[in-house]
């Protein structure tokens, strides 16, 4: 599981596919482990806490259901909640993270090198 904010960054410069109730950004690490890492993202315009740590559950179970089986391996994935995600039928959901997976694989997927918003760093 993703923890550290230097890996959601890394992520950031992956893949990304957009579904109605999430955003998919993928990955791969350059190390031999081949371990599959997810992370989940919910801002606080979603919702309150209880909206958000119920999308999050939802993500998990999500994730426990098909990343298994149809996430990259030696990858970084991680999920960006939309609003949707609260109401989204659970099954939709399933079906749009593996559709999502299969896009990542097929080479499909966006990689959108859009600068990050915001202030500047300062040097």
């Amino acid at each position: 599981m993703l923890r550290q904010r230097s890996d959601f960054l890394a992520a950031n410069g992956g893949l990304r596919v957009g579904t109605p109730a999430f955003v998919l950004l993928v990955k791969q690490r350059q190390d031999a482990d081949e371990t599959r890492r997810i992370g989940y993202t919910v801002t606080k315009k979603t919702g309150n806490a209880v909206v958000r740590n119920r999308i999050k559950r939802r993500f998990r179970a999500l994730a426990h259901q098909v990343l298994g089986e149809h996430g990259l391996a030696g990858a970084d994935h991680v999920l960006i909640g939309r609003t949707e995600a609260l109401t989204r039928d659970f099954s939709a959901m399933r079906a749009d993270f593996e559709r999502a997976l299969a896009r990542v694989r097929d080479g499909k997927a966006s990689a959108d090198r859009r600068p990050p918003r915001g202030k500047p760093k300062r040097r």
